[in-house]
C-alpha cells in the first residue's frame, strides 16, 4: 500500500489525513500483528509518544483501530480493516503468547457474536486466546514447559 490507499482508508472513516496519522495508519499495517504503545513509539521513532497517542484515540474515535486488551501488559493496536467507521467487520481472534509477550491476529477464527440480554449494547469485543506461538513452541524448554502443564 502506498499513502494514497492510506489516505484513502483515513477518509473512509472520516479522519483528516495527516503526516503522523497516514505514519501511524502505515506502520500499524506493515507490522502484521497489533502493537502495543512503546513498540509503536520504537517503530516510529520519528513521532513522540503524546502525538502516537491522539492519533490512536481519534482513530479508535472513527473505529480504525481495535484495541485488544491481552492480559499482557496493557492494550495493543491494530489496524481495522472494515470498510467504514460505521461498520466493524473486522472481527477475529487474537492469540497472546506468554512466552514472548507477542499477541497475533488470527483471522481464520472470527470472533463469535455474542446474544446479549435485552437491554445491554455491545460496543466491542475481545475474543483472545493464550498459549504458546509457533516460534516460541519450537524452543526445546518452551515445548517442555506445555508437555508439564498438559
Amino acid at each position: 500500500m502506498n499513502d494514497h490507499d492510506y489516505t484513502a482508508i483515513l477518509a473512509a472513516h472520516g479522519i483528516r489525513p495527516t503526516a503522523n496519522r497516514t505514519l501511524v495508519a502505515r506502520t500499524l499495517a506493515a507490522a502484521g500483528r497489533p502493537l502495543s504503545m512503546s513498540e509503536l513509539e520504537i517503530q516510529i521513532g520519528s513521532v513522540d509518544k503524546s502525538n502516537i497517542f491522539r492519533t490512536l484515540t481519534t482513530f479508535r474515535e472513527h473505529n480504525l483501530v481495535h484495541v485488544i486488551e491481552d492480559g499482557g501488559d496493557g492494550v495493543r493496536y491494530e489496524l481495522c480493516h472494515s470498510s467504514s467507521e460505521h461498520n466493524d467487520d473486522d472481527t477475529h481472534a487474537h492469540f497472546f503468547c506468554e512466552v514472548c509477550r507477542k499477541t497475533y491476529c488470527i483471522t481464520s477464527i472470527e470472533a463469535p457474536q455474542p446474544t446479549l440480554p435485552q437491554g445491554y449494547k455491545l460496543n466491542s469485543l475481545n475474543y483472545l486466546l493464550k498459549g504458546i506461538c509457533p516460534s516460541c513452541n519450537k524452543k526445546p524448554s518452551n515445548a517442555t514447559k506445555l508437555q508439564k502443564s498438559s
